[in-house]
């Protein structure tokens, strides 16, 4: 009680003479604004960048029922599954990063933005091994990408804010600190992530995907996990680890078959950081450790606005470079080329272990296929023992008709998919299966390596 009258005391003289400045709607009578923090006028800079993600995705359940006889027996049930997500704008062009748990290539996608508007989506690339992908949207308009920044000079302690859509509630800020630097993740005794962030910002199920970010408003990490067993420990993929993986995800060789024949670092800036033998980067002079000013003239600030650049090019192209090379300017022509149809059969047997081939008309007879495709999907002839698909309990004779959400027509669209899958990602494949004069459909999960 001593403690509150000799506080309340000391305010009351303070006030008689002047010693705590009146306020007026905010403001003080001095021009100092109370209101408008640094809180406030980052998220004010964002709020316009980061958007919500809702999918839609048709699954099959197994459901269990008794019959007439009081045996138990398992039917199918058709139905949506719904899920909200986060993410933020990349690149003006409407590139969205996020997490890859949030999106799935065979879902439908929707993305809103802070004023309501809403676009589809599609999922340009992911990875799951640092959980990352990036979608696009067509919105006819130039987006506002987030700025990025580094998690080199992070200070535990420091201001924090999250931003994103948790439990559907849309554009919604957090703040809080970095409790603490480099933590690993683990479930069930198995390492999911390295090195990551963690916050004591609030992250409920919705914010995945959306950014992390500094006082100054800027991208310090992705945020992915949370704690369900404890109160405010949050954790955030570091912004590092999405500038490594770009280039990956958004590489015009995979997406669009049209050979660069150079690869550039994440980071700012755009840095050569190899270049093919007998490549068109090589043959138009690029030299590694060259960096990429411009491109055709129009500004490269970070690389994926290289990366995006080279997405709207074909072949036959010629993209004219301007480079920084030793702190002196160049230029190089690059007459961009095709890449060859992936070879599926070699694909197949590096990546899963296994040989495959056509199928033939009398394999799908006998495995009592019908399909508008006189040869529907591909055959596995032989299995490595102890390989990827050898793990995942394949055998020779089935008949493989789907990966992923895709439905297989032939060895070349075998390639195309395995083409654009990397080291240690999972391949959900589906098969039909010949036992003792039964047909069984099944799935299985191969990790690519």
């Amino acid at each position: 009680m001593i403690r509150h009258v000799c506080i309340f005391g000391w305010v009351y003289v303070a006030v008689l003479i002047g010693g705590v400045p009146s306020v007026v709607c905010g403001q003080r009578d001095d021009g100092v604004d109370l209101r408008h923090t640094p809180v406030v006028r980052a998220f004010q800079r964002v709020r316009n960048s980061v958007v919500n993600i809702s999918s839609t995705e048709h699954v099959v359940v197994q459901r269990k029922g008794l019959d007439l006889f009081g045996d138990v027996f398992s039917f199918p049930v058709e139905r949506d599954a719904h899920s909200v997500g986060s993410g933020f704008v990349i690149h003006r062009d409407g590139y969205i990063a996020t997490n890859a748990h949030v999106v799935s290539a065979g879902a439908r996608l929707v993305v809103t933005f802070a004023n309501g508007q809403q676009y589809d989506a599609r999922v340009i690339g992911r990875d799951t091994r640092s959980d990352l992908a990036v979608i696009r949207i067509e919105s006819g308009e130039v987006l506002k990408p987030i700025a990025f920044g580094t998690t080199d000079d992070l200070l535990i302690g420091e201001q924090t804010m999250a931003i994103g859509n948790p439990v559907g509630l849309q554009n919604t800020l957090t703040t809080g600190v970095v409790s603490a630097l480099h933590r690993e993740l683990n479930i069930d005794g198995r390492v999911l992530f390295r090195d990551v962030i963690q916050t004591d910002a609030s992250i409920n199920p919705g914010n995945s995907g959306g950014p992390l970010l500094n006082i100054y408003g800027e991208l310090i990490g992705i945020n992915t996990a949370v704690r369900t067993d404890a109160q405010n420990i949050g954790f955030a993929i570091p912004v590092d680890q999405l500038l490594d993986v770009l280039p990956e995800l958004l590489d015009a060789e995979k997406l669009n078959r049209v050979q660069v024949g150079m690869r550039v670092s994440g980071m700012a800036p755009t840095r050569v950081t190899s270049v093919r033998q007998g490549g068109p980067a090589a043959k138009a002079g690029v030299q590694e450790g060259d960096v990429v000013v411009a491109i055709d003239g129009h500004p490269i600030a970070r690389s994926v606005d290289f990366c995006v650049a080279m997405l709207g090019r074909g072949p036959g192209d010629v993209v004219d470079l301007s480079l920084l090379r030793r702190n002196r300017n160049t230029t190089a022509h690059l007459r961009l080329t095709e890449i060859p149809k992936p070879d599926g059969r070699k694909l197949a047997r590096e990546r899963m272990g296994l040989v495959v081939a056509d199928t033939s008309q009398r394999a799908a007879d006998h495995l009592r296929w019908r399909s508008r495709s006189a040869r529907p999907g591909v055959l596995i002839v032989t299995i490595e023992l102890d390989g990827p698909a050898d793990r995942a309990d394949l055998r020779p004779g089935d008949l493989l008709v789907s990966m992923g959400p895709h439905w297989l027509n032939g060895l070349e669209h075998v390639g195309t998919i395995l083409g654009q899958v990397g080291r240690g990602e999972p391949i959900d494949v589906g098969f039909r299966r010949m036992i003792r004069g039964r047909l069984y459909d099944g799935e299985a999960r191969i990790y690519a390596r």
